[in-house]
């Protein structure tokens, strides 16, 4: 069958797969469920549109991309906050299902994405360290509690959480690491990131479960993925500062870590820090500068199957 000139767009709720073909306009709604799925593939399958877009929907749509890749169908995710703006700009200013659905079918139409693919073991670990995380901040916030409660009882019960936390924190590290030692690229890429000084078991755990394309793009592409890239803010005569915007946030909060450590831990990196400092650019500015040096070198190791090196 030849490919379709049309483009689908599905607005993914728990129950519901809203999809509209553009420019068409034809409408479906299937149930977000596996007889759903099915028959949402038949649908596509039939049409073969140029790409399907979906909305990242709160791990909503995990089920509707694993299906979309398993039938080889051009899968797109849309970054939402990009997709309300974009209705905007078209004077689309209601909101529901439907609508939704065409506008993400357009999106796609006047601005191409880039194919998502999907790795169920890389789903697996990226969902293993966002538990992690998120066990992490609830550890801190039961150790402030710990510290500023007081009544006596509600001392005991914060260290008491606090112990478990740490106990389940662990449990979820081992399985991180049992995933990551049981394939081998996944291995490689871990043995390679981790000879970087400053980039930890954590650090690398999230690159290769958030950054699957790590290694395989242009080190200014690495940067404005992760949000470390600096765009102009200028206008006429107008020469404002550069600013960092956007980007994927648990990459962007792992790779500050590992730049911290490394501005002081990593000789290279240690020294670029120093160097910025003495220019007299601030901290905060030389640090994500740090982060920006250290990810492209990142980027620059897996794409020549290299290890770090501080020549």
């Amino acid at each position: 069958m030849t490919q379709h000139d049309g483009f689908v767009g599905i607005d993914v709720s728990k129950a519901q797969l809203d999809a509209c073909l553009w420019p068409d306009g034809e409408a479906r709604a299937f149930a977000n469920d596996t007889q759903g799925l099915r028959d949402l593939l038949r649908w596509l399958h039939r049409l073969r549109p140029q790409s399907v877009g979906f909305e990242a929907s709160g791990g909503y749509e995990r089920a509707l991309l694993a299906a979309l890749c398993a039938a080889r169908l051009p899968a797109r995710r849309v970054n939402p906050a990009r997709l309300r703006q974009f209705a905007r700009a078209a004077g689309v200013l209601a909101k529901n299902d439907r609508i939704d659905a065409a506008m993400i079918a357009r999106f796609c139409a006047a601005l191409p994405q880039r194919e998502a693919r999907h790795d169920p073991l890389l789903a697996t670990l990226a969902g293993l360290v966002t538990a992690r995380r998120q066990l992490c901040e609830e550890r801190t916030r039961c150790t402030h509690q710990a510290e500023q409660a007081d009544h006596p009882l509600v001392k005991r019960l914060a260290r008491q959480r606090i112990k478990r936390l740490a106990a389940e924190i662990l449990l979820l590290e081992t399985e991180i690491a049992r995933i990551l030692a049981g394939r081998r690229d996944l291995a490689d890429k871990h043995e390679r990131l981790r000879s970087a000084p400053g980039v930890g078991p954590v650090t690398a755990a999230t690159l290769i479960a958030f950054m699957p394309e790590l290694g395989s793009m242009t080190g200014r592409q690495a940067a404005a993925l992760v949000g470390v890239a600096p765009f102009d803010c200028e206008s006429g005569t107008f020469k404002g500062k550069r600013r960092i915007i956007g980007g994927r946030k648990p990459l962007r909060d792992a790779l500050y870590m590992a730049a911290l450590v490394a501005s002081r831990a990593n000789p290279v990196i240690a020294a670029f820090y120093q160097r910025m400092k003495s220019a007299g650019k601030p901290p905060k500015v030389a640090i994500v500068a740090a982060m920006r040096k250290l990810l492209v070198a990142l980027n620059a190791m897996l794409r020549d199957h290299t290890n770090w090196k501080n020549a």
